[in-house]
């Protein structure tokens, strides 16, 4: 069957899809997404948690402002009641456009403009001496 070759599947499947065509018409063959099992959080559930979020790990209640997995699991149980595994907290942040991040780690006593001045004169040079 030429239908079959042209779309890549099996000359069954598109005999099923011509007979339910033509029983049921076009209803019959359109595509049905699998409904899966349920969000835990809804859209203005997950609006609310990326507020929170937002206003950072400090006003949740945290000692420094960086965001963990657990941590963010801890405020979904505290804010919702939702118990979600550590390693799924991370596909629900990714998939409220959030990316997992790691802090970079400075000094505090360290003077800013003078890493700048450093990196910008004396890295270059010291740069050139590791390769030769």
């Amino acid at each position: 069957m030429e239908i079959a070759q042209r779309i890549g599947t099996g000359r069954r499947s598109v005999r099923r899809w011509k007979s339910a065509f033509l029983k049921e018409g076009i209803s019959a063959i359109r595509a049905k997404p699998a409904p899966g099992r349920p969000p835990r959080l809804d859209q203005r559930a997950k609006k609310t948690l990326e507020a929170a979020l937002l206003r950072g790990a400090r006003a949740a209640g945290y000692a420094t402002d960086l965001w963990t997995c657990p941590r963010v699991g801890q405020v979904i149980r505290k804010t919702f009641g939702v118990r979600y595994h550590v390693d799924h907290i991370g596909r629900l942040l990714h998939a409220l456009g959030w990316s997992p991040q790691k802090p970079q780690r400075r000094a505090i006593e360290g003077d800013e403009a003078a890493i700048q001045r450093w990196i910008k004169t004396d890295w270059p040079r010291v740069k050139k001496t590791l390769r030769g």
